[in-house]
């Protein structure tokens, strides 16, 4: 039976985000978004940073930037966390409780997970709405990498990259991707190297970085990105050009992957497993750093050629909107640290190297082989920029965002990928051009 109260709800917005209300939640007017977000946040004990001011903007399509503000907005606007049950179970344990107003005090207890201790491990984020998180704006407002939470979350020191690097390597990835067939064989078998001590020196870890790079394809991507001035290039052409692309820079993956140097030491089933849970990650890391003026500069200008209709623009999902902001950031960021070969072949490396992923068989071999080419590319970067001490940690913090986007971007649509890659290249060739 409606009641004058649901009518009331159809006519509000969300108190946190502005979005249509759907009713009552844990005390005030509310929408599912905002409802879910809290209520995660609540029963996962989350504590999350801010990097910018703790007074980030809260709307629908800004909403996911900033998980601290979100929920610091929530707390302020009286939503209450005890009218959610301690299961995790649908159905509050008392609706008829109405928003609650708690002191600054008990709010900043909440927010800094004071009042979590003694319970539960706490797990750290940063900015994202998702339980595949993601680093958000990279660094913490002084400079050092923020923890990444994850669902099998545990303990972690705030400023302890130790942790960071053993949550980055515990990061579920999406079972979206499909199961590539047996592309790969095995030439010939080679001793795979003992792990190798820590040293500054460059020569102790010089070959091993020689043969990352060496196993890359830096040529030019092949794909004609060429237009006649004038043309107009339509939602399914670009649409076709856009495949054509991945179809060269997945292949391009595939003949990576055989030239490994320690290729042999893993099972096929193994590599296949980890190129179909990582090849759009690869492709995504490729495209902003190795093959980034010709994606930023061909590519961008045949998007320029193609004007979506309103219905399109109208259409154009959240999701999108946050992927398209999320790869504008990380453009920005691998455009400004001015990545060189080899720091994108250790980082590629270390991002395929995850022994987290479902269905591998020699998991063990894998963690080594991660932590050797993680140390290898601090190593690496320490010695030739001494001057930059947080460089390693900035680009680390890098490949848990190309993970969140890589599996943000299965949910959008196929048919508003166009439309993406041409707000995405045009915002970042404009910033090219202001610098």
């Amino acid at each position: 039976m409606e009641t004058w109260e649901d009518d009331r709800v159809d006519q509000r917005t969300c108190l946190i985000c502005g979005d249509r209300a759907t009713g009552l939640h844990y005390g005030i007017i509310s929408c599912e978004g905002c409802k879910g977000f809290f209520k995660r946040s609540i029963c996962n004990k989350r504590v999350y940073r801010c990097s910018r001011d703790k007074n980030c903007v809260m709307s629908r399509k800004q909403r996911n930037r900033c998980q601290y503000c979100r929920l610091l907005k929530c707390l302020q606007m009286g939503m209450n966390r005890k009218a959610i049950r301690e299961d995790g179970m649908p159905g509050g344990r008392n609706k008829s409780i109405g928003p609650v107003q708690i002191s600054e005090e008990e709010i900043e207890r909440i927010m800094s997970g004071q009042e979590f201790e003694g319970e539960a491990n706490i797990s750290w984020s940063n900015n994202g709405d998702s339980d595949n998180s993601s680093p958000g704006n990279g660094v913490s407002e002084s400079n050092q990498p923020s923890p990444v939470s994850t669902p099998s979350s545990r303990s972690v020191e705030l400023n302890g990259f130790t942790a960071l690097r053993d949550q980055y390597i515990g990061t579920p990835v999406s079972a979206h991707y499909q199961y590539l067939p047996h592309l790969l064989s095995c030439p010939a078998h080679t001793a795979l190297l003992p792990p190798q001590p820590r040293s500054l020196d460059p020569q102790s870890h010089g070959l091993l970085i020689s043969q990352l790079v060496s196993a890359e394809d830096l040529e030019p991507l092949s794909t004609p990105m060429l237009i006649e001035d004038g043309y107009k290039v339509t939602q399914a052409e670009l649409f076709a050009l856009l495949c054509r692309l991945a179809d060269e820079l997945l292949f391009r993956q595939i003949a990576w992957i055989k030239k490994l140097p320690f290729f042999c030491e893993l099972s096929i089933k193994d590599y296949t497993c980890l190129l179909s849970s990582t090849w759009q990650e690869l492709i995504l890391l490729s495209s902003l750093t190795v093959y980034s003026k010709q994606i930023f500069g061909d590519l961008a200008d045949v998007t320029s050629k193609y004007s979506p209709s309103d219905d399109e623009l109208h259409r154009f999902s959240e999701e999108g909107m946050e992927v398209m902001e999320r790869l504008i950031y990380l453009y920005r960021k691998f455009n400004q640290l001015k990545v060189s070969n080899e720091e994108y072949a250790c980082m590629k490396a270390i991002n395929f190297l995850n022994q987290d992923i479902r269905g591998l068989t020699n998991t063990s071999q894998l963690e080594q082989l991660n932590k050797r080419y993680w140390y290898v590319c601090q190593d690496f970067m320490e010695f030739k920029y001494p001057h930059q001490p947080n460089r390693f940690p900035d680009l680390m913090m890098c490949l848990p965002e190309i993970r969140y986007i890589a599996g943000k971007m299965v949910n959008v649509p196929l048919e508003q990928l166009p439309l993406l890659f041409k707000a995405v290249l045009h915002s970042c060739k404009a910033s090219m051009s202001k610098e």
